[in-house]
């Protein structure tokens, strides 16, 4: 087990979130859920306890950063160090329109809501991973943020800052032992959100959901896109002691689609 002993925090539990949880769990972490919905939370969490996992939930909002920064005191206080945290939080992103059709606050806002909670959360686990001794920082970004795509909003804008948030974010701790990495996904069919934007980009080109996505896998050398569990995979392998000399950067995981 890749993760047996350690704590793994991992905000918000969408589809991304949760097999990234159901992942840490396999391999021997015990995780704590972190989101805004306790339903959600519950449910994700007694999935991971029937396949013998260990998972806890707490609901926080994590564009807070007094609640962000108590529930750290919470968990370290009832769990000790925290050594992994994998932030999915939604940005509620708009897709599917060009941006000339688009309003100011949908594109933009995505921006600020993907750096905000980002820095509300990677700074709080930052420090209380520098006073633990260290720990892996992991977040979540798509192909967009490297290769501009049309019908994306501020999809594509809001991973480029995290992105670029993200390997300050590990500069400036590395020398405390904490760790910053990422995962680059090339968007995986099976995640509800994508499925949506691939519905409505299909209907556009008039074309099945098969052969989109077959025109989607071509333009990669696996011809495919990447399913969850490879993308959970790599989160895991980012968390474990066999990534422990990376640093500010990232795990391509596009099946080849962009080559970094």
């Amino acid at each position: 087990m890749l993760l047996k002993g350690k704590t793994a925090l991992v905000y918000g539990v969408g589809a991304v979130g949760s097999a990234v949880a159901a992942a840490f769990a396999r391999e021997g972490a015990l995780v704590v859920l972190i989101g805004r919905s306790g339903a959600t939370l519950e449910r994700t969490a007694a999935g991971i306890r029937a396949a013998g996992g260990r998972a806890e939930i707490a609901t926080v909002d994590a564009l807070d950063p007094q609640a962000v920064e108590s529930h750290l005191g919470r968990v370290t206080a009832d769990f000790g160090r925290v050594h992994v945290m994998f932030n999915a939080v939604g940005w509620d992103d708009v897709q599917g329109r060009p941006l000339a059709q688009m309003g100011a606050e949908e594109v933009v806002g995505v921006v600020t809501r993907a750096v905000t909670t980002w820095f509300v959360t990677g700074t709080a686990v930052a420090r209380h991973m520098a006073l633990q001794g260290g720990g892996v920082i992991i977040g979540i970004t798509a192909t967009p943020a490297r290769q501009p795509l049309a019908l994306v909003g501020g999809f594509g804008a809001a991973c480029a800052a995290v992105e670029n948030l993200l390997r300050q974010l590990a500069v400036e701790n590395g020398p405390a032992g904490v760790r910053v990495c990422f995962v680059r996904s090339a968007g995986s069919p099976e995640t509800p959100g994508l499925a949506e934007v691939f519905t409505h980009q299909a209907r556009e080109e008039g074309k099945s959901m098969d052969e989109l996505l077959e025109d989607y896998g071509a333009r990669s050398p696996l011809g495919r896109l990447p399913t969850l569990a490879e993308v959970a995979d790599a989160a895991v392998l980012l968390a474990s002691d066999y990534a422990r000399g990376m640093t500010a950067t990232l795990a391509n995981v596009t099946c080849g689609a962009y080559i970094d």
